[in-house]
């Protein structure tokens, strides 16, 4: 019988409750037992490990969040790596850690597993940039809340003949801003991967207002440098790692500057991470965590959960998240029709 730990690690995201529920559902009908780990890596170096069972898994499906709580801890950086999970490990009998987390936390989970540890990742992300999987959930959820804003504060734009300039989340892909810019009908599409031309970008602006448009709605990915060439942070959190946002208000300002219409900013922030999660979502994490609770109790370790097509399947963890998933350049010139 395997026993199998399960844990939420890094950014929240919604459909991380649907995960753990089909990790748990899986292996329990499969005779296995599951842990919950609490607060992701940093519960497996403290020893908050509880049993989760089928009913304490009932009802949580449509919850946004993780009933196990998370956190940014890194065992490599707040700790001595596997050495500081090893104790917990053996007190509790874990012979494989289910970890669902974002590119960050499967890095750490795929260097873990090189030293030792048995582990089976599952990609969440809201950014959608996990180079091994075609998509991860959490990711329509964000794009739909994103997509409802744009709906909402293009009304009020159209009131005032305003510029909107809408932040959107994305630190170093912009699939959340390509797809609900699309998605909305945005005047313009800011990402990590293309550079952009302010004065361009007014003069475009100008062009639409000037023809009897009274509005236009910019997305802005957070990763996007600001016109210095810089990437705009709001300090360093308390794990210690830097925490983008505030390139809206910088572009902003350039563009009332250039076109001389009123220019507003909104930062939609965590809202795109909150909530219920879209019925595309809670499917498609309750199918990788029952393919994830597969994996581990076949020994397939080492591996991450990946969704190709419409299909599930295994890839090395360690190659799957070694660079970024970005916006690919035909995707990008798929803008251009729509943002003339």
């Amino acid at each position: 019988m395997t026993h199998i730990g399960v844990l939420t690690a890094g950014g929240d995201c919604p459909g991380l409750n649907a995960a753990i529920r089909g990790v748990v559902a899986r292996a329990v009908a499969g005779g296995s037992r599951v842990s919950g780990i609490e607060d992701g890596w940093q519960g497996l170096m403290d020893g908050r490990v509880n049993p989760l069972g089928r009913d304490d898994v009932r009802g949580i499906l449509t919850r946004g969040g993780t009933i196990l709580g998370t956190s940014r801890t890194d065992p490599y950086e707040h700790g001595d790596g596997l050495v500081s999970l090893k104790p917990v490990l053996a007190d509790n009998g874990i012979d494989v850690v289910v970890v669902i987390g974002g590119d960050g936390s499967l890095r750490t989970a795929a260097r873990l597993g090189e030293e030792g540890l048995a582990v089976v990742g599952v990609p969440k992300t809201i950014d959608n940039d996990i180079e091994g999987t075609e998509i991860s959930f959490g990711f329509d959820t964000a794009v739909q809340i994103v997509t409802d804003s744009i709906d909402r504060l293009t009304t009020t734009a159209e009131a005032h003949n305003r510029i909107m300039v809408v932040e959107v989340m994305g630190r170093q892909s912009g699939w959340i801003a390509v797809n609900a810019g699309l998605a909305g009908g945005a005047e313009a599409i800011l990402v990590p991967e293309e550079d952009y031309d302010l004065d361009d970008l007014a003069r475009r602006l100008l062009v639409r207002h000037n023809s009897g448009r009274d509005y236009s709605i910019v997305i802005v990915a957070e990763g996007v440098p600001g016109p210095s060439g810089n990437r705009v942070t709001m300090g360093i959190d308390h794990g210690g790692f830097e925490r983008l946002g505030g390139v809206s208000a910088v572009i902003a300002a350039e563009l009332e500057a250039r076109t001389g219409y009123e220019t507003r900013v909104m930062i939609l922030g965590h809202l795109q991470r909150g909530g219920t999660p879209t019925a595309f979502d809670r499917v498609l994490a309750t199918r990788m965590g029952i393919r994830a609770a597969e994996a581990a109790i076949d020994g397939d370790h080492g591996m991450m959960v990946a969704c190709v097509g419409s299909d599930l399947v295994l890839v090395p963890l360690s190659p799957a998240v070694a660079l970024p998933r970005l916006v690919p350049d035909k995707r990008l010139a798929e803008l251009t029709w729509f943002l003339a």
